[in-house]
């Protein structure tokens, strides 16, 4: 568990069950490992949006600067190819743009919402456990006074003591069985909650490849005329390379 119990005022009787408290431990451990589980998804769905936005700038950042290449002054086709690829990269970009931003609103807003309840359910908890040590420590003040000599002042005290006790008893047991029902309800609400949101990240998803698909099947058929294989166009670079090293000014001495 999360805190430390107080060892001050500790009664002999058992008031609280070990099954009980074995039940609430391992309930609020799966609470507790969901908050962490949520917090690191939160975290790692930021980092991936970031990363695809970062992606779509760099290809864009790339082809714009291709497009002011001397070459295209010089070249129609490869002034041709530079623009459809810019304009490729932009269009890239914008889908991309969109898909970042239906995944924040369906997947990383809900996240955080869903992590904004866990401090209140936590201090519920540490409610509970404060609740629980008024409850030992008074259990403790009442045995105390059980055991003495059962004279007139020490039955005032015991008669005391019991409904001080009586109070705190209550509060505890009602917030520890308030804990005991929703803590589970709880934890299996999360398929509801999370459900909406990750079929939304895959529509997002199949939606955004689906649209870069014709985008770069149509830069394909654009850039593509000569229908070279990616082992032809290599070749023809080599051959291409060789050329410039045969030049004198790039030659070894």
């Amino acid at each position: 568990m999360s805190w430390i119990p107080f060892k001050i005022g500790q009664p002999k009787k058992q008031i609280v069950s070990k099954t009980v408290e074995r039940d609430f431990e391992r309930e609020y451990d799966k609470l507790q490992k969901l908050e962490d589980q949520t917090k690191k998804l939160h975290k790692d769905m930021k980092k991936s949006t970031e990363a695809d936005l970062a992606m779509s700038k760099a290809a864009v950042k790339i082809s714009t600067d291709l497009l002011s290449n001397p070459l295209c002054e010089q070249d129609q086709t490869f002034l041709e190819s530079m623009t459809a690829l810019d304009t490729a990269m932009k269009r890239m970009d914008s889908f991309n743009q969109e898909k970042v931003n239906q995944i924040q609103k369906t997947v990383i807003d809900p996240l955080k919402k869903y992590g904004g309840v866990f401090p209140s359910l936590n201090m519920a908890v540490k409610r509970r456990e404060q609740a629980l040590q008024d409850y030992k420590r008074l259990q403790s003040k009442v045995e105390k006074y059980e055991e003495k000599e059962k004279t007139g002042p020490v039955m005032v005290k015991l008669h005391q003591a019991r409904e001080e006790l009586r109070p705190v008893k209550e509060d505890f047991e009602a917030k520890n069985k308030q804990l005991l029902e929703e803590m589970p309800k709880f934890y299996h609400s999360r398929i509801d909650y999370f459900q909406p949101s990750f079929e939304a990240l895959i529509r997002a998803q199949v939606v955004y490849f689906t649209e870069m698909y014709k985008i770069f099947s149509e830069l394909t058929s654009q850039m593509d005329q000569a229908g070279l294989t990616d082992e032809q166009r290599e070749r023809e670079t080599e051959a291409k390379l060789s050329e410039l090293r045969a030049l004198s000014i790039v030659a070894d001495d």
